[in-house]
């Protein structure tokens, strides 16, 4: 019982969102709050008003038989239904303590540090936070991202940092949007639509990582939320707050970082990201230069391009340069990602425009930069498309 009052008591607080997610808990709140002042009838009230609302919300159905049992015994535990399997139970009380802790957090007044920069068309980044069930997201303004929203969310039925096909789990890393399939191409498991994301991305296919159909999308038509663990690998909303998420994903450009504790930006990473934008533009002086061998130095000696390792892109770099008279590299809208899993990690993404005495060609290209010995060099590069 003291549970229950106290999760009355903490969702009474100011939310910091307007989504579906925190309107709900503020509901939630309300009547927890009537259950501490012992009115029992106004909390009843509220919960229904709340399933009213939602009527599949299965954590408000379990109040609400706290509630009437509370009328003719004391509660010695949160869920008190006869007869409900352990497992059912379980999950719904770990969203009551999820919800609890997302109503504890305050509105976040600093920037995850996976957020260095963002391009033109990323009007907007998706944040997850596995370890507290949460989705946020980011608007840039004026080239600063800004707090917008955060979203209660499920992920893997075994946790996060996913390994192999199969395994339950959500992957950790940056991840992009990159594509969008409608409700009515999909079964009902996956609710008011989905919007897959590119894992395994360039870096977990060369650590080996394997699976595929990792996407954000919504509950079944029966189902409000679900518990905190309870998707394949999938990073799961409530259908109303996937519907408002949507609103501000561009396929094909929106960032997902999906990382297992949130690390936010310090000083140091200011100074860390200037000095990787200072090696790009002297990656590119050089690659001008047509000095083959100084160009060179900028990629790492475990470099790989797909199939290609670093000596045979060297030799396919010093041949194709030998029948250069001159090279112009033009390089925008640049992005900076820095990995949540690996440190001095940087995923890089930019348009390039390439022209020489005889080829011209533009690309949206990705880098992988590392930082190695103070230095940061080029592990991987790619189409980005």
């Amino acid at each position: 019982m003291r549970f229950l009052l106290a999760l009355f008591v903490l969702l009474a607080m100011n939310a910091v969102a307007e989504t579906d997610s925190r309107e709900v808990e503020k509901s939630l709140a309300r009547s927890l709050q009537a259950v501490g002042d012992n009115r029992l009838d106004v909390a009843l009230n509220e919960v229904d008003s709340l399933l009213e609302r939602n009527p599949d919300f299965k954590l408000a159905q379990l109040v609400r038989g706290d509630l009437l049992l509370a009328r003719s015994r004391p509660l010695r535990d949160f869920g008190n239904v006869p007869g409900a399997s352990r497992e059912s139970l379980q999950d719904l009380r770990e969203e009551a303590q999820v919800r609890l802790q997302r109503v504890q957090q305050q509105q976040p007044i600093a920037v995850p540090r996976y957020l260095w920069q963002l391009d033109a068309r990323q009007r907007y980044a998706v944040v997850v936070d596995t370890s507290k069930s949460t989705l946020y997201v980011y608007e840039s303004v004026n080239g600063e991202p800004r707090y917008v929203a955060d979203y209660y969310i499920s992920m893997g039925k075994k946790g996060a940092d996913k390994l192999v096909e199969g395994d339950q789990k959500t992957p950790l890393g940056v991840y992009f949007v990159d594509g969008y399939i409608p409700r009515h191409k999909l079964a009902d498991l996956y609710g008011a639509g989905a919007y897959p994301i590119s894992y395994p991305n360039e870096w977990d296919r060369r650590q080996g990582r394997s699976g595929h159909g990792i996407w954000l999308h919504g509950t079944p038509s029966n189902t409000y939320s679900r518990a905190p663990r309870a998707s394949n690998g999938c990073v799961v909303l409530a259908n109303d707050d996937l519907l408002r998420l949507g609103k501000d994903i561009t396929v094909g450009a929106t960032p997902v970082i999906i990382t297992d504790q949130i690390d936010w930006l310090q000083d140091s990473d200011r100074a860390e990201r200037d000095a990787l934008l200072a090696a790009i533009e002297q990656w590119r002086n050089d690659w001008e230069s047509r000095k083959t061998e100084i160009y060179l130095t900028h990629y790492a000696p475990d470099f790989a391009a797909g199939q290609t390792g670093r000596e045979a892109f060297a030799r396919q770099k010093q041949r194709v340069n030998a029948g250069k008279t001159w090279i112009k590299v033009k390089l925008d809208n640049l992005s900076l990602f820095p990995y949540p899993t690996q440190p001095d990690l940087v995923v890089v993404n930019f348009d390039q425009d390439y022209a020489s005495n005889n080829l011209v060609n533009r690309m949206h290209k990705r880098q992988y930069w590392q930082k190695r010995d103070g230095r940061w060099q080029i592990v991987y590069e790619g189409s980005a498309s």
